[in-house]
């Protein structure tokens, strides 16, 4: 099965609107992902950086999947959300053309983790010293 590692810190996913500019705060350094369509712009990073005000969703917990992926792989995603699914574990997904990054919120990190490696998964801290 796959390798995920936690990584380190809390992250937001943002709301702003449509033709926002991307702002400074959402361009520091770290994990940050920004998609824009015809209907939004969603930035996902660090929660610190993001400023008071601005629509967002706080307490999340990346896990990394081990990557590069190839794109030719199928049901890679699947075989971590499908587990997280059953464990009534929500989570917001970010790919990347290396690999593909699973969040869920804070208080069910637990609960993600134990499904996860009760399905096969290996999930490491990215700090030695736990989650």
């Amino acid at each position: 099965m796959s390798r995920l590692t936690l990584m380190n810190g809390r992250f937001a996913v943002c709301r702003l609107a449509t033709g926002s500019e991307v702002p400074a705060w959402a361009t520091g350094g770290g994990f940050v992902s920004l998609t824009r369509t015809a209907d939004e712009f969603s930035v996902v990073c660090g929660e610190e950086a993001v400023p008071q005000g601005i629509q967002s969703e706080r307490g999340w917990r990346i896990l990394q999947m081990a990557g590069p992926l190839d794109f030719a792989l199928t049901g890679v995603l699947v075989s971590i959300t499908r587990p997280l699914a059953d464990a009534g574990v929500s989570i917001f997904a970010v790919s990347t053309y290396n690999t593909d990054y699973v969040m869920v919120k804070e208080d069910r990190l637990s609960d993600a983790i134990r499904a996860l490696e009760a399905a096969g998964h290996h999930v490491e801290a990215a700090t030695p010293g736990g989650y």
